[in-house]
């Protein structure tokens, strides 16, 4: 019989719920739920809503009841973030944003204690001034009283699942995105958690990807007419479960899992933590069986998004079809930014940062729609090539294709652009990466599939790839030192 198995997937933007139902051959997906996941600005803090996440998750569950029911349950979400429990089990107000400013100049703080080139050797994690290490010392400095009060600390996956089992537990690859991980023990790094003064008992026993949270409370199964069934500790960092579904056969290959964020790299069998990685700021984040996902963020189609509400703001209806056009119609490598600038990180006027950001490094400055479209687009190909290079230098590997996946793969231009900019043939899907991996993973936990690379094997099988060759290369490296002096 027919295995089900239910998915959320939590994205900066929207969340769904995902049936996933296995045949023996192909995994078959179903949206039966699909919500906005809108932060709240309240009073100079950038929060999640987390209870209404949470109603949606009962929302998800009720439409899977209707549904026909379904075995087991997966959540994957965003890194970083955090709420925080009480002692009796309470959660202490809303989840901040990881694009919140309570982070400004904490990773300074940070580094008078532990230094930077020992931070990066002790957890071989990638700098980002919103990384759980950086938020947890900005409650030290400025809210101690908060931070005395909790007992837990759940990420947010872990938060989900703790309101679903009443189990308390932290997964493998999300704990790996808070830069207090030990990636040779597999543990907490305790010893630097001491050394910037946050409270031990704040951190929960940690549960590798394919193991289990608990069961569905009985609270839950009674409010929700659900089945009794288990809450699978699937990788449930989002970029974790992506990186499960690439469908490659090969044991060294490069992804993209391309959304909000540009997640670049490769997957390995140990971390690579030396002097090169620390230069090019690689990270080195946990993946499905302990594996190491050997990457850079960059900022991705969020600067597309957020630029697309500006000009909605501005009463400009236009789709993402016509900023592509647009973006098409205009001259090429004009001018560029370099995506992972800090002025782009937070919500705003992004078209205006553009144009501010060219005038800033004396290039031509966008006018239109169409040349701060291209600009982004050309910039965020670039920055692909430029990780490409620093992969291949630190790793000495050689690499055949690209995978990219996740729902960015619907934007063929930038498929084309990175097939462009990279010399190299760019392989684009699975489009739903992420409840995708979240799902096979959980099919792993209830033995229907037999290991990580069955589950590729699945998956290939279950949905036909497009493909895209390089056909604009050289204009690529003409423009290229321009662009690298950026950086």
């Amino acid at each position: 019989m027919s295995k089900r198995v239910l998915a959320f997937d939590f994205g900066a933007s929207s969340g769904r719920a995902i049936l996933g139902t296995y045949d023996g051959e192909k995994i078959h997906l179903e949206e039966i739920h699909r919500f906005t996941n809108d932060p709240v600005n309240v009073c100079g803090v950038f929060h999640w809503d987390v209870l209404r996440l949470f109603h949606e998750i009962k929302q998800g569950i009720t439409k899977a009841v209707h549904a026909g029911g379904f075995d087991a349950i997966g959540i994957d979400t965003w890194g970083v973030d955090f709420g925080l429990i009480d002692k009796k089990g309470h959660l202490i107000g809303n989840p901040v944003h990881y694009r919140d400013t309570r982070t400004a100049g904490m990773m300074d703080k940070v580094f008078e204690t532990i230094p930077k080139d020992e931070l990066y050797g002790r957890t071989g994690i990638q700098f980002a001034n919103y990384n759980t290490i950086f938020q947890l010392v900005a409650l030290r400095e400025k809210d101690p009283e908060i931070l005395a009060q909790a007992d837990k600390l759940l990420l947010m996956p872990d938060l989900f699942a703790y309101l679903l089992t009443g189990e308390i537990r932290a997964e493998y690859s999300e704990v790996s995105t808070t830069q207090l991980l030990d990636p040779k023990t597999g543990d907490w790094a305790f010893d630097l958690i001491d050394r910037l003064e946050i409270p031990r008992r704040l951190f929960p026993p940690i549960v590798d990807a394919g193991g289990t949270y608990g069961m569905l409370s009985d609270e839950i199964c009674e409010e929700l007419g659900a089945p009794k069934v288990p809450v699978v500790a699937v990788a449930t960092h989002d970029t974790g479960s992506a990186v499960v579904a690439v469908p490659s056969d090969k044991k060294d290959f490069i992804f993209i899992s391309c959304g909000t964020w540009s997640l670049f790299g490769t997957e390995l069998v140990a971390p690579v933590i030396n002097e090169t990685s620390f230069k090019f700021n690689i990270t080195n984040e946990g993946g499905y069986g302990r594996t190491t996902r050997f990457l850079k963020n960059i900022m991705g189609l969020w600067l597309i998004q957020e630029s697309r509400r500006q000009w909605i703001r501005e009463g400009y209806n236009v789709s993402y079809a016509d900023l592509e056009r647009e973006a098409l119609e205009v001259e090429p490598f004009k001018c560029f930014i370099n995506p992972d600038d800090d002025s782009f990180v937070s919500p705003g006027n992004l078209p205006k940062r553009v144009q501010e950001f060219c005038e800033r490094t004396g290039q031509y400055v966008p006018q239109t729609r169409g040349e701060i479209m291209r600009c982004i687009y050309e910039s965020l190909a670039m920055k692909y090539r430029y990780t490409f290079r620093a992969v291949r230098e630190v790793t000495g590997l050689s690499y055949e294709t690209i995978h990219m996946i996740g729902g960015g793969t619907k934007d063929r231009l930038l498929c084309q652009m990175a097939a462009d900019a990279c010399d190299i043939k760019v392989i684009a899907g699975p489009i739903e990466a992420t409840a995708t991996g979240n799902i096979a993973v959980q099919l792993i936990a209830l033995g229907e599939i037999k290991d990580l690379a069955d589950a590729r094997r699945v998956i290939a099988a279950s949905e036909q790839p497009k493909f895209y060759e390089p056909v604009n290369t050289a204009a690529y490296d003409e423009a290229y030192a321009r662009f690298e002096k950026l950086l």
